[in-house]
C-alpha cells in the first residue's frame, strides 16, 4: 500500500500552491525554491497521471481534478497535525497580567532571566490597567497597583510600596534653572500621569505656589511621563520599580530628597485556588525575589 502513496513533498507543494495559486508564495511558505515547488508538483501530476493546475501568465488555476484533490489532501494534513499535537508534549503556558508601566519599565527587562531558569514554562504577558477576570480571560496571576482587598476569593501580596518622588534627567538638573528645593519647581515643567499626584506632593511639601506657576505636560500612563523625563522635558513623579534601573545607570536623577509615602502599592494578585498552582507559585516566588534583590539593570 505504501508504494501507492504519492510523494509527501509533492503533496506539501501541491497543497501550498493550491491555497496560494502561486508557486513563488508556496515556495516561501515551505522554505524551498520556486523551481523546486514547480518540479514537485510536476512529479505529483506524473505520479497521478492527472493535470492539477493550469499555468497562467499571472499565477495558477486549479483544474477540475486539482479542485477535487485539494480538499481531501488538506483534510489529511489537518488530521496529521491533530494527531501529532496529541502525542507531542505541550509546553506549559502561564498568563501574567500587569499594568503597562510596570511591564515596560520593570518586568520585561527581567523576564529573560525567568525563562532561563524555568525552561519548561512559557509566559504570556497581558498589559492592562483593569483587574483581570481570572475565571473568563485565562489570566493565572496579576500585578496591580492599588490597595487590598481586590476581590473575593483572591490573595494579594505586596510586591512594592507605592512611594513616589521627583525624577528628571541629569541634564535638566544641571541646566539653566537648577533644582535644590521645592520652590525651584516653579521654573520647571511638571510631567503628570493618570494618578495626578503632583498637587498632593506639593501640598505635603508645604509649597503650593509652584503648582500655580509651573507649566505642565499630561500623559495617560506613567511610562510616558518617565520617557518625557528621560528626554529632559520636565520632572515626573515615580516609584522605585519604575525608575531604579534608570537611576542606577545615571539616565535619571533625584533633584529633591523628598518622598511621598502612600498606603497603595503594587500587589501580586491571584485566585486562592489557582488553576495552575505550581506555575503561579513559581512566578510569585520569582517576582518577590526580584523585588527584594533590587536586580538593577545597568
Amino acid at each position: 500500500m505504501a508504494s501507492d502513496l504519492p510523494s509527501l513533498n509533492g503533496l506539501k507543494a501541491f497543497e501550498a500552491a493550491g491555497r496560494h495559486l502561486n508557486f513563488r508564495l508556496a515556495a516561501e511558505e515551505i522554505g524551498v525554491t520556486q523551481g523546486a515547488v514547480a518540479q514537485q508538483v510536476r512529479g505529483l501530476e506524473q505520479a497521478l497521471n492527472a493535470k492539477l493546475f493550469e499555468r497562467l501568465p499571472r499565477g495558477l488555476a486549479l483544474t477540475e481534478e486539482g479542485r477535487k484533490y485539494l480538499a481531501p489532501v488538506q483534510r489529511a494534513f489537518r488530521l496529521i497535525e491533530d494527531a501529532t499535537g496529541e502525542i507531542r508534549p505541550q509546553q506549559a503556558v502561564l498568563t501574567l497580567s500587569v499594568t503597562p508601566s510596570l511591564a515596560g519599565k520593570w518586568l520585561v527587562p527581567r523576564l529573560g532571566a525567568f525563562l532561563q531558569s524555568h525552561g519548561d514554562l512559557d509566559v504570556r504577558v497581558v498589559a492592562g490597567e483593569g483587574l483581570a477576570n481570572f475565571q473568563s480571560d485565562g489570566v493565572d496571576i496579576a500585578v496591580r497597583q492599588g490597595r487590598p482587598p481586590f476581590g473575593p476569593g483572591l490573595t494579594a501580596e505586596l510586591l512594592f510600596p507605592f512611594d513616589v518622588y521627583p525624577v528628571c534627567s541629569p541634564t535638566l538638573q544641571a541646566g539653566k534653572h537648577p533644582i535644590s528645593k521645592p520652590e525651584d519647581l516653579a521654573r520647571q515643567v511638571l510631567l503628570h500621569d493618570a494618578h495626578g499626584l503632583w498637587p498632593l506632593f506639593l501640598e505635603q511639601t508645604g509649597v503650593a505656589e509652584p503648582m500655580a506657576m509651573s507649566r505642565a505636560l499630561k500623559f495617560s500612563q506613567t511610562s510616558l511621563a518617565l520617557d518625557a523625563a528621560l528626554a529632559g522635558q520636565g520632572i515626573a513623579l515615580a516609584s522605585d520599580p519604575l525608575v531604579e534601573d534608570d537611576l542606577a545607570a545615571g539616565r535619571l536623577c533625584r533633584p529633591l530628597e523628598m518622598t511621598m509615602k502612600s498606603d497603595m502599592g503594587f500587589y501580586i494578585v491571584a485566585p486562592r485556588s489557582p488553576r495552575n498552582a505550581d506555575h503561579v507559585k513559581r512566578m510569585r516566588d520569582w517576582l518577590i525575589a526580584q523585588s527584594r534583590s533590587g536586580g538593577n539593570l545597568t
